[in-house]
């Protein structure tokens, strides 16, 4: 029923997919598996905005490589988000730092988690808590992230293998509830089990346009605040069954290529999710419309990037047409020549068990607005797919504007 389906670093990804990292003994991996998960709680998750002194200390000291299967720990501690099996990955690091501290965890509270997956976010949450009840709909992935936390010895953390549309009435009422997987609506159950003054923090909406929102319960109504656009991988069981939009794979296409629309009050782009070192920009010169989005990094190998996910159906797109506007200045590569700033394609097969990218490059330098197309090539087993327009580990600043995509049939 899980996770969150994000990409912290699809630089990362680029970089890091296909490395291997040399048998250590005991001791040495220990340490070096707590040297990363500091530097992940100080570069990705603090310079990322989150503050809670609790919620750092957490992420500081739960150990992500532990809820990884083995060929993907030695990407644990890069912010980006790792197949776990049975079509699900483990949520970026700083996807659930930030989703844990807009709940505002207290020690005294009991706390309903909807989708268990990896344990991953159950343990984060343990010592922030009282109890954590969580529940996950896959049995497999949800026995083995139970025998995880007990081996690690998250006592009060208790599982169960159900539908979260549901919750858990018998042990209701929850003081909050954090749900990891995306319904088309708020499921009234998890409404009805929330405690009076109780939070729930929970990705709504369509398969590829949703929204992470807060809901604070006031007086028996459900208060709701928009926090940010998101790309969780659906509910399913009841939710999945209720839902009414469905996503067409056959006319691949993303939305607000220009920048344009906000979230209402805030500087963050509609559609867009994740953003790292970024900005809109409200300038005259705009290539399309009012703004344009700037990209800029000092540090070689650090995210800089903005990410949209769609539908794709190879078996009926064989090509995307992909364009957009960009400026550069100052860019130059980053650790190695591929480490430049590009707009990106990741598919991924309907089980999300393979994968491939293909790139367009925006080149290097310093130059003027410029026009910049191409074709990518769609895998036949694609069903889905994230795009990235990013700095890929370069430095210097990127400006980009009036992306588009568009399938060329097979």
């Amino acid at each position: 029923m899980k996770r969150a389906w994000v990409w912290g670093s699809f630089a990362a990804a680029v970089m890091l997919a296909s490395a291997t990292v040399p048998a250590a003994p005991p001791d040495a991996t220990a340490e070096r598996m707590r040297s990363l998960r500091e530097r992940m709680a100080l570069e990705d998750i603090a310079a990322g905005g989150v503050t809670d002194p609790r919620v750092l200390e957490s992420m500081r000291t739960t150990p992500r490589h532990e809820f990884v299967p083995p060929p993907q720990r030695h990407l644990a501690y890069v912010d980006m988000a790792l197949p776990i099996g049975e079509k699900q990955t483990i949520s970026g690091p700083f996807v659930v730092a930030y989703m844990t501290e807009r709940l505002e965890p207290r020690p005294t509270d009991r706390v309903l988690e909807i989708g268990t997956g990896s344990g991953y976010q159950a343990a984060v949450l343990s010592p922030l808590v009282k109890t954590v009840y969580s529940i996950e709909i896959n049995k497999p992935l949800g026995e083995k992230a139970a025998r995880i936390l007990a081996r690690l010895g998250y006592k009060n953390v208790i599982t169960k293998i159900g539908d979260g549309f549901q919750g858990w009435p018998e042990h209701a009422p929850f003081d909050k509830i954090i749900v990891t997987c995306s319904p088309e609506e708020i499921p009234q159950p998890l409404v009805e089990q929330l405690a009076e003054g109780g939070r729930m923090v929970i990705p709504v909406g369509e398969r590829y346009d949703q929204m992470l929102v807060l809901l604070t319960k006031r007086d028996g109504e459900m208060v709701r605040e928009s926090l940010v656009p998101s790309l969780f991988v659906p509910m399913t069981g009841a939710a999945e069954e209720a839902r009414v939009v469905q996503p067409d794979g056959t006319r691949p296409a993303i939305g607000n290529g220009g920048f344009e629309d906000l979230l209402p009050g805030a500087e963050v782009p509609m559609s867009w999710y994740y953003g790292r070192q970024m900005e809109l920009v409200e300038a005259p010169d705009a290539p399309e419309g009012a703004r344009f989005l700037r990209l800029e990094n000092a540090e070689k190998g650090r995210p800089a990037q903005l990410f949209q996910g769609f539908a794709v159906d190879g078996r009926a797109i064989g090509r995307l047409a992909v364009s957009l506007e960009v400026r550069g200045e100052s860019l130059r590569e980053g650790s190695s020549p591929e480490e430049l700033p590009a707009l990106g394609v990741q598919f991924f097969d309907e089980r999300r068990t393979r994968s491939s990218r293909a790139l367009l490059p925006m080149g290097k330098g310093t130059f003027p607005w410029r026009h910049l197309q191409g074709t990518l090539t769609v895998p036949v087993w694609a069903r889905e797919a994230i795009v990235l327009v990013g700095m890929l580990g370069g430095t210097g600043r990127l400006e980009a504007d009036d992306v588009r995509i568009e399938g060329i049939a097979r």
